[in-house]
């Protein structure tokens, strides 16, 4: 909700954060605002962020269509220069900035120094591929001969969502803006104050225009989706409304790159190795950032040989956990970052209770959490539900796992391969010619082997769904070349 002027009462302890728009090069105050609350005291205001019309959505869609033709012409070596230069502008800041981050996502501080330093480097992976740009595939006649080189697209419009902001934006905008495209980057509307902070300081070494950020309700920047300038929008977030993304999008013809929702399965075979490192890596794949994450474990398949010794095991590592705010160096888990998402998952195991599934609530609440009326939950592990119910056939991203045995790994193959979903997935065994042979037949965009989630995550290669976990891949050769058009050339003789 916005407001006219910010007079709620700033967060304790923390001076007061308000973030304008940055259309053309420039600071762009607002006359509504809106509250960014801490969601672990969600009566704290961390500061107010701007809320821009469609007018001033349009403004900055202009400046960076204005931006383009410029950019567009320089040599990409060039462009890399800048961009490598610009990123030396968020140095000396990252604490503050994570955190902020922390204040309004909930996140533990260790979690959101770590999203600094991403950004950072899914930048630098990009500019490394800096020299594909300039090649140049040639088909020799006679009577024809063809050379097929690569254009940028124009206008990016990149939406990110609350979990990892900043980090997800890096798999995105470094490689739009190395491509030749210039950008209006929309922050998530319960995150946005961090995410403008950085890109500021950022934007600052680039040409004026070709990176605008713009923040405010879905329908006062509907120009971002629908305005024929837009070539390319790039979102990540929940599959419904990826689905809307595209929807709008057609009316353009613009082209869509979709990272979307992912109920993702590790699939544990009998050989698995469950000792303290392993079980360590699972509770991370699932509950890193309290479970809100598009690639994190989402559901267990464990051979039935091996099910209650996994079931134990989890469970003690689990018990061990610290739910608290994120800025206190106990807490092990934050909370989540909405109250609609907290009761969406409590409602979730409230359903697999009341239809006879053990639902085990493990780790400790720190003292004053539920006083300061925060959205946590304490990890918890749904022992054998029936498959139909929505904590195995929804995308929690909660801190919530369901734990299923199997006796037939083909059936479970089949299963998953049949879902809605296919983001990503892991096998855990200690023989590695049987795991990459069951990998190889999961149809998901990313499959890690003993591993899993965000930690395991090679920035080298593309990353994206199968189904309805996406469209395209980011990252990459692949993700760099999808922000671009061929461009053939064909003269006789």
């Amino acid at each position: 909700m916005s407001e006219r002027v910010p007079t709620a009462p700033q967060e304790t302890g923390a001076a007061p954060v308000r973030t304008g728009l940055l259309i053309d090069g420039k600071t762009v105050e607002t006359e509504a605002w809106t509250a960014v609350r801490n969601p672990a005291a969600p009566d704290l205001v961390v500061g107010h962020a701007a809320a821009a019309t469609p007018e001033q959505a349009r403004a900055a869609v202009a400046a960076a269509d204005a931006a383009f033709p410029a950019w567009a012409a320089m040599p990409a070596r060039r462009r890399a220069e800048i961009i490598s230069e610009a990123l030396t502008l968020l140095d000396g800041s990252e604490a503050e900035r994570a955190a902020l981050m922390t204040r309004e996502n909930g996140k533990i501080s260790f979690e959101s120094q770590i999203e600094m330093g991403v950004f950072v480097a899914r930048t630098r992976a990009a500019i490394d591929l800096v020299d594909s740009l300039d090649q140049v595939r040639r088909l020799d006649g006679p009577p024809l001969t063809s050379y097929i080189h690569r254009l940028p697209m124009g206008v990016v419009t990149v939406i990110v969502p609350f979990n990892w902001p900043i980090a997800i934006l890096g798999a995105s905008l470094p490689y739009a803006l190395l491509a030749g495209n210039t950008a209006v980057v929309k922050p998530p509307p319960t995150v946005p104050l961090a995410m403008v902070r950085t890109l500021e300081l950022f934007a600052a070494g680039l040409p004026v225009g070709v990176l605008n950020v713009v923040t405010g309700s879905n329908e006062a920047v509907a120009p971002l989706l629908t305005d024929p300038r837009v070539r390319k929008i790039v979102f990540t977030g929940s599959t419904a409304a990826g689905k809307h993304i595209m929807a709008t999008a057609a009316q353009n013809l613009a082209s869509v790159t979709l990272e979307l929702g992912g109920n993702d399965p590790a699939i544990v075979l009998d050989d698995a190795v469950l000792d303290q490192e392993h079980i360590g890596r699972l509770v991370q794949g699932a509950f890193l950032t309290s479970g809100q994450v598009c690639m994190a474990v989402k559901r267990v398949y464990v051979h039935r040989s091996r099910y209650d010794e996994l079931v134990d095991a989890l469970s003690s590592a689990l018990d061990t956990q610290r739910v608290g705010p994120g800025d206190d160096p106990a807490s092990t888990m934050g909370p989540l970052n909405s109250a609609a998402q907290r009761d969406k998952v409590a409602a979730m195991l409230a359903q697999a209770a009341g239809a006879g599934a053990e639902v085990r609530e493990l780790g400790t609440l720190a003292p004053g959490a539920a006083a300061s009326q925060g959205h946590y939950l304490r990890p918890a592990l749904v022992l054998a539900p029936d498959t139909g119910l929505r904590i195995v056939t929804e995308e929690q991203f909660g801190p919530a796992l369901p734990i299923l045995p199997f006796d037939d790994v083909d059936s479970v193959l089949h299963q998953v391969n049949s879902d809605w979903s296919g983001l990503c997935s892991s096998v855990w065994s200690a023989d590695a010619a049987r795991a990459a042979a069951l990998a190889e037949r999961l149809r998901t965009g990313t499959t890690w082997i003993n591993h899993a989630n965000a930690v395991a995550c090679d920035d080298r290669a593309p990353f994206g769904g199968f189904r309805q976990s996406g469209i395209g891949r980011e990252m990459g050769p692949e993700g760099l070349l999808s922000f671009t058009e061929a461009h053939t050339i064909t003269r006789h003789g």
